[in-house]
């Protein structure tokens, strides 16, 4: 007879709840109000093959708590895991903002991240080939900061509005329900902005080995402000200290069958082992005046900060050392809102950045109610403000008024704030532009030529032409079209590969 199964560490959480509980301390079931109930496993009927009453609450309790206890998942990133651990401050960066988690050396910040798939639902495989999100909220003495990003540099559009059709593009057809290459790279060819990402992704950390072994990044430029009201643009890297490790475009197949949590149970596991992850943090800066004489728009979210130019500067380091006890209250209740800055740094005139700020409070509202930052995960460390009520109230702030200004020791605002700030001026000419005419295929030519090795670029070429394969012929010819505006060389490579999956016969 063989030995009992090795079993992993998110396999044995029962087994140690059970250990940890004194015998004979199960506890009493009850129902939802806490009143006791006699049995459990069968309802009260007419008889022994009669209907059941409607007088038993206890069945009525357990039916109507499991047809209402899913919440919606998220429109984007539905599928992810998460963990809790500290912000500890290495560097001081008080020269660029007054951001206090970031200017005292040796201080530690509390910390939520969430990482996750971005455009397939919550019951997908964790490991396609796909974008990850890498979102981290600070608790911070100043209210919550939430830093919101991928696990690459850039992003597919620039524009909101071309956003929204991007994402359609990438869910399944409305007719079908099935995922569809033609929409997919229909859009993508018509929308050159796009391919910087895309060949990102296509690359080998378009499938990163889990969440451990990914970078983080900001993506979006963001403000920072210093004692002395200066700006500087700035960008958030977050590097792994694990190494990048990335996994196959087979062996993600593989596990996509195999083990579709392969992603949350690695990071669980790992975590429960006291093997903690942790990332170092980075910023990228950029005075406004480098930003006026760069050859592409700062605040284009397709582009990258050249590093050569622009090295990065140590901030400090991200720790995660807590599983969650509850992964719907911890980690699918943990909401993240762009808007939330702290003293020190600001939004940019970043137009995705900017959509962000509305959109991410009106979709948690959506999901979790509008009280969704008084469930404990997301809430700050103070609060005090003038809105009140509504669905799941748990903080009415004791009576103090709900109007200002008061005569009825009501908060008053924080006139350091407006100090801090610098003038704004808005512009004089509104406009409505559609910046596709800007130069969308250099980046993404120097990621091909100059970052990515022979190996690389071959792998990038098989993944892209594995789905383009797939697409009627027009959207096909389309595509390799604006490749070539890449580099020859890409596009050369992916008509071969492609050519010869419709023609195994041709010549190539």
């Amino acid at each position: 007879m063989s030995g009992p199964l090795v079993r992993d560490e998110a396999a044995q959480q029962l087994t140690e709840y059970a250990a940890s509980k004194e015998y004979g301390s199960r506890g009493i079931i009850t129902n939802t109000g806490g009143n006791p109930i006699a049995n459990h496993d069968s309802s009260v009927t007419i008889g022994l093959r009669g209907p059941t009453l409607i007088e038993d609450y206890a069945m009525f309790d357990q039916l109507t708590h499991w047809t209402h206890e899913r919440i919606s998942e998220r429109v984007v990133h539905a599928k992810g895991s998460g963990a809790f651990g500290y912000f500890e401050c290495t560097n001081d960066i008080s020269q660029y903002t007054v951001a206090r988690i970031f200017t005292s050396v040796g201080k530690k910040t509390p910390l939520a991240a969430r990482f996750s798939t971005v455009i397939y639902e919550r019951g997908s495989p964790d490991t396609r080939r796909d974008p990850r999100g890498f979102a981290v909220k600070y608790y911070t003495e100043d209210g919550i900061y939430d830093m919101v990003g991928n696990n690459t540099p850039i992003f597919f559009t620039r524009d909101v509005t071309a956003f929204i059709s991007f994402i359609r593009s990438q869910k399944r057809n409305p007719v079908t329900y099935l995922p569809d290459w033609d929409q997919y790279w229909d859009f993508i060819s018509l929308r050159p902005e796009c391919f910087h990402q895309t060949i990102y992704e296509h690359g080998d950390r378009g499938t990163p080995d889990g969440f451990r072994h990914m970078h983080g990044f900001s993506s979006h430029t963001y403000m920072l402000i210093n004692a002395d009201r200066q700006i500087t643009y700035c960008k958030f890297h977050y590097r792994t200290n694990q190494g990048v490790r990335n996994l196959t475009a087979q062996r993600a197949l593989q596990l996509e069958g195999q083990d579709p949590d392969y992603s949350i149970r690695d990071l669980y596991n790992a975590i429960h082992r006291g093997e903690y992850p942790s990332w170092n943090l980075y910023i990228q800066v950029c005075t406004p005046q480098q930003a006026a004489e760069l050859p592409f728009n700062l605040f284009d979210v397709s582009k990258v900060l050249p590093q050569k130019d622009f090295p990065l500067i140590p901030v400090g380091r991200m720790t995660l050392n807590r599983n969650p006890s509850n992964y719907i209250a911890e980690i699918e209740q943990l909401a993240f809102n762009p808007a939330h800055f702290i003293p020190g740094i600001a939004a940019t005139p970043d137009r995705m950045l900017q959509a962000r700020l509305i959109a991410y409070a009106d979709t948690q509202r959506h999901r979790l109610g509008v009280n969704y930052l008084q469930l404990p995960v997301n809430a700050p460390h103070y609060v005090k403000n003038y809105m009140r009520d509504g669905g799941q109230v748990i903080n009415n702030q004791n009576g103090a008024p709900v109007y200002h200004p008061n005569s009825f020791n009501g908060p008053e605002v924080d006139p350091r704030i407006a100090q801090l700030f610098p003038d704004r001026r808005l512009c004089d000419k509104i406009v409505q532009i559609d910046s596709i005419v800007e130069d969308n295929y250099q980046q993404p030519g120097v990621l091909y030529r100059e970052v990515f090795n022979e190996q690389q670029r071959q792998t990038c070429a098989n993944n892209i032409a594995f789905t383009l394969r797939r697409c009627t012929e027009r959207v096909i010819e389309r595509t390799i079209m604006e490749l070539t505006k890449i580099d020859d060389d890409l596009g050369r490579r992916v008509s071969r590969i492609v050519n010869q999956a419709v023609n195994p016969t041709a010549q190539v």
